[in-house]
């Protein structure tokens, strides 16, 4: 008896980027809480503003608006989106953890290191382009509401920036949790740190003497992120830009911990 020979395979495949990028495209498709997400998102995103800026109006009479911002009404919605955005983020590599397909992952890939930028960049930029016409209708649908009363257009100083900010600070957000999600490695585990930096620890501030509240608060992620969505500011938030640079600067260190996570962790 024979030993059977497998079947030479002629030349040789080299992983390249683009190849990576491509099977995390698909990967993300092919999960199913991946489209349960995104319709959440884009649902908070268009339906809230909507409903907020109707009630609004058809209430207009019976308050004092004398400090009343149109945009709140728009931000309402990505201040919620957030949370399927952060979670799915989440998801994109625990999901693969908790199945053991990261091990195939790897192996394919075996620098490592490619497979987590392909992940993060990947589910920033179909955020982005999914929140971009989301956020739009939303900003046009509830001025065009408000607008018998007040309205802001995009040409008035900082609508643009706040409205445009908005998007960029959701695809920012995706690719945080993508990097708390490689560092926890657990589903669960990183669903919680995720809501406890984003949700509970700014409340929790409150409790601190105001002039440690006032220089601390200021830097923390969530805070720091939406600077670029504040028209205005007070004497203890961080200017527009500064605040997202710190904001990026959080993600840029969640990805950094993560790669070193990855690269030192076996999967």
């Amino acid at each position: 008896m024979t030993a059977a020979t497998l079947p030479r395979l002629e030349g040789r495949h080299r992983v390249t980027f683009l190849g990576v990028l491509h099977a995390e495209w698909i990967k993300l498709w092919s999960v199913r809480s991946t489209r349960w997400s995104l319709l959440i998102a884009l649902v908070l995103t268009i339906g809230l503003p909507l409903l907020v800026s109707a009630i609004i109006a058809s209430h207009w009479d019976q308050h004092s608006h004398s400090d009343f911002n149109p945009l709140d009404p728009v931000l309402v919605g990505p201040g919620l989106a957030q949370l399927p955005i952060g979670v799915l983020g989440v998801l994109v590599i625990t999901a693969e953890y908790s199945t053991g397909m990261i091990r195939a992952s790897l192996t394919a890939v075996p620098k490592r290191l490619p497979v987590l930028w392909a992940k993060a960049l990947v589910f920033a930029v179909v955020t982005f382009v999914l929140m971009l016409p989301a956020i739009l209708i939303a900003f046009f649908a509830s001025q065009s509401i408000l607008s018998a009363h007040v309205s802001y257009s995009l040409g008035h100083p900082g609508v643009t920036r706040v409205v445009f900010g908005s998007m960029v600070y959701l695809a920012v957000t995706g690719a945080l949790c993508v990097g708390l999600g490689a560092i926890v490695r657990n589903t669960a585990g990183s669903i919680v740190l995720f809501a406890a930096l984003f949700f509970v620890v700014p409340p929790l501030m409150n409790v601190l003497p105001q002039n440690w509240n006032n220089a601390i608060s200021q830097y923390l992620p969530a805070n720091a992120g939406t600077s670029l969505m504040n028209l205005t500011h007070s004497a203890h938030q961080l200017r527009p830009w500064p605040g997202f640079a710190v904001y990026v600067g959080y993600t840029l260190l969640s990805l950094a911990i993560a790669a070193a996570v990855l690269m030192r962790r076996d999967a």
